[in-house]
């Protein structure tokens, strides 16, 4: 079928160019990867992926500068001294649970 249609969206320049970024190292043009999206929304009759706030993700400090370490351990201690802390047994009881083993 001839691409005869034409889409215009507004979207954030950093968001845009990020995202080509991604596809050009891909080797996919920005209209094929819409088109892909669109296509997976009528497959999927709805939006192809979950659509939901993420939970707080792990940090893996290996790969961390010292400046994006720091960062992170103040995170870790300003939430001690506010309290939002949990024990040893409650954290590994939500990790079992969380990851279902």
């Amino acid at each position: 079928m001839a691409k005869t249609a034409n889409l215009y969206a507004r979207i954030e320049p950093d968001v845009k160019e990020q995202a080509e970024s991604i596809l050009a190292a891909l080797g996919i043009p920005a209209s094929n990867a819409i088109t892909m999206f669109y296509k997976q929304i009528i497959l999927q009759k709805g939006i192809p992926f979950d659509v939901k706030i993420p939970v707080a993700t792990q940090v893996d400090a290996s790969v961390l500068s010292d400046d994006e370490l720091n960062v992170e351990l103040e995170k870790g201690y300003s939430d001690m001294k506010k309290g939002r802390t949990k024990s040893a047994k409650k954290a590994f009881s939500d990790i079992r649970k969380d990851y279902k083993i």
